[in-house]
């Protein structure tokens, strides 16, 4: 399957250092000068609208989808190719994941870690099998992927869910890895 519309998960805060931005802005530029449309959380704010203005102002065209509630505190990204406003968080997550042909995340918070367990989760019970791919900023996920290996040797996270987690250390990297549509899992 070919990779048309990757969904990013990132942080809608900038991080404590700047090389999460200057990720984030070469994730966006790469990926609309592949052609791919973004899909993401719809913010302006953070790495979201980093990314979303990178790509964007490559001539990419960017999908957001945010809650209601987001929009009325004024945190919609004002000039997106589309915006999809929502009920709730729930209702994000799932039209995100069914706009996505793969997923990258980025550096972030509780709500980019509740989107990547959340796909990741879909993934191991067959939900889908579109490739997710982790940025690794810095070694930001270094911690993440730590726990996920001694969930492994304790027995609770299945080998092929680790697997399917394809972790690079810069965007082009991960764009390259995700291009292909492999899911991690297999050979």
């Amino acid at each position: 399957m070919a990779v048309r519309h990757l969904c990013v998960f990132c942080g809608s805060s900038p991080g404590s250092s700047p090389v999460f931005a200057r990720a984030a802005g070469e994730l966006g530029g790469l990926a609309a000068a592949r052609g791919l449309e973004l899909v993401y959380g719809g913010g302006k704010a953070g790495l979201m609208g980093t990314l979303a203005d990178a790509a964007l102002k490559a001539g990419g065209r960017v999908t957001g989808v945010i809650p209601r509630a987001l929009v009325d505190r004024e945190l919609a990204h004002p000039a997106l190719t589309r915006l999809h406003v929502v009920g709730g968080m729930h209702q994000r997550k799932a039209l995100l994941a069914s706009l996505a042909d793969a997923f990258a995340v980025l550096p972030g918070g509780l709500g980019t870690f509740d989107e990547l367990f959340e796909a990741a989760a879909w993934s191991q019970l067959g939900l889908h099998a579109k490739p997710i791919g982790l940025l690794n900023v810095d070694g930001y996920f270094d911690p993440l992927l730590a726990m996920l290996d001694r969930g492994v040797e304790a027995g609770f996270v299945q080998p092929r869910g680790r697997a399917a987690l394809l972790v690079r250390d810069s965007p082009q990297a991960l764009l390259d890895c995700l291009a292909d549509g492999r899911t991690g899992t297999e050979a």
